[in-house]
Formats: C-alpha cells, sequence, structure tokens
C-alpha cells in the first residue's frame, strides 16, 4: 500500500511545536493516530534536523518494548525521565498512553513531564475513557487536543488502486479507515468492518457505561444501523422497543 499523507494533521502537530502544552491525537480507532505519531512527524522532526537521539518514540500498546510493568505509572514516568540526558530540546512521542498506570494515571504521569522545560510532548491514545470532553476536563487547560478522522476522499484516492470511479464506490461503501486500502476483496473489507466493529467499538461501549443487559445494545445498534439518516429520538427507540 502507497504511504498516506495526511499534511493537514502534519501542519496542525507543527503549528503547536514547543508551545508548552501537551499535544493529545484522539480520534476513531484505527483512522491512523499511531501512523502520524511514529512515522509522519517523526519523519518530519529527522528532515528538520533533529537528532534522532533527541526524538523518543514509546508504544505502550507492546509491552515488548519494556521489561517492566507499565501499570507501575511511577517506574514508567522514571523511565521516560532516564531517556532525556541533557538540556537541549527532546520530543517526546507516546502512543497509546492510556495503558499507563491505572485509573487514568497517565495524566499525572503527562502533567509532571511537562514540568521538564526542555521536553515537547505529543501522545496518542483509544479507549473508552480517552474522549476529547474527559481530556479537556482531566489536563485543566494544559492539553491541546487534535481530533484526527479518518480518510477523507481526496487523501483515499492518492492512495488507492484503480479508477476514481472505483474508488468513490469504495468509498461510499466502506468508509475512509486507512487499513481498507490495504484490503484487495469485498469479502476481506467488509470482515474487517464487521471485527472491528464488535471488538473494538461495541467493547468501548460496553466499558464507558457498564452495560449489562448486551442483547438490549445489539438490538438498538441494529434499529440505528437500519435508520441511517433518518430523525429519531428516545421515545421513538422506546417504542420500537416495545412494538
Amino acid at each position: 500500500m502507497k504511504e498516506i499523507k495526511r499534511d493537514n494533521y502534519l501542519e496542525k502537530l507543527v503549528k503547536r511545536m514547543d508551545n508548552g502544552l501537551i499535544k493529545i491525537i484522539t480520534g476513531l480507532r484505527r483512522s491512523g493516530k499511531s501512523y502520524l505519531l511514529e512515522h509522519i512527524f517523526k519523519d518530519y522532526l529527522v528532515k528538520e534536523g533533529i537528532n534522532n537521539n533527541h526524538i523518543i518514540y514509546l508504544s505502550f500498546d507492546n509491552n515488548l518494548d519494556f521489561d517492566f510493568d507499565i501499570k507501575n505509572a511511577k517506574l514508567v514516568l522514571e523511565f521516560i525521565k532516564s531517556k532525556i540526558k541533557d538540556n537541549k530540546k527532546y520530543y517526546l512521542l507516546l502512543d497509546e498512553v492510556q495503558k499507563i498506570g491505572n485509573n487514568n494515571e497517565f495524566v499525572d504521569v503527562l502533567n509532571s513531564l511537562l514540568h521538564l522545560k526542555n521536553v515537547d510532548i505529543y501522545v496518542t491514545g483509544s479507549n473508552s475513557k480517552f474522549l476529547s470532553k474527559d481530556i479537556a476536563t482531566e489536563f485543566r487547560g494544559r492539553g491541546d487536543v487534535i481530533h484526527l478522522y479518518p480518510l477523507t476522499f481526496k487523501e483515499y484516492i492518492e492512495s488507492y488502486k484503480g479508477s476514481i470511479y472505483e474508488a468513490f464506490d469504495d468509498y461510499f461503501l466502506y468508509g475512509g479507515l486507512p487499513l481498507i486500502l490495504s484490503y484487495d476483496s469485498d469479502e476481506d473489507k467488509a470482515k474487517y468492518l464487521k471485527n472491528l466493529f464488535a471488538e473494538t467499538y461495541t467493547a468501548d461501549i460496553k466499558e464507558r457505561y457498564n452495560i449489562k443487559n448486551l442483547i438490549a445494545l445489539d438490538e438498538l445498534l441494529n434499529i440505528l444501523s437500519s435508520n441511517v439518516g433518518s430523525l429519531t429520538n428516545p421515545s421513538k427507540l422506546a417504542n420500537t422497543f416495545k412494538s
């Protein structure tokens, strides 16, 4: 698959460099947050002449990168600080930070790092508690949120193998999640989206709202999915369940 350029989001990150805040990349799962941070932005820093020793990239989605339990927030903080060897500017790129510690202890870790004058912090996060409105509350003005969306059609066709008409049909049917471009058959694309919905998005809803009646949730999702584009409200949904 051809590299997907996301120049709009790179520009947003570049404009926020060294602003004294924690740059927080949030958005839909599998929309490309990690790729934006690890590849696009990191490559930009290297091209701008930033020494690799002063770009610290850590993915907390991969426990093999650490020889300690990342649920121990204090050890994570000490580990990150140990990477900072001098007073020159460091760019700290942290992926899936919600996995640090317990009960949102990652917020304390990031706020502690913010006191280091020679560190510029960029993070991504993906779980049911890592939403824009929650972040605004947790960081109390110390966070600068960048919401990343799936691919626009312009971004999609730049990496699509086929005509613009075929690209539109696929984009219209399957949407703009980047990994869709890596699948060739309709069956594989549909399977990817079904698995993602069942294993990720539905799981997030269950976790966030502590839902017990999973059968009712599945029915509700089926009703809403069957009426995309139609007006609805809680009363209509309740009447549908009663009928």
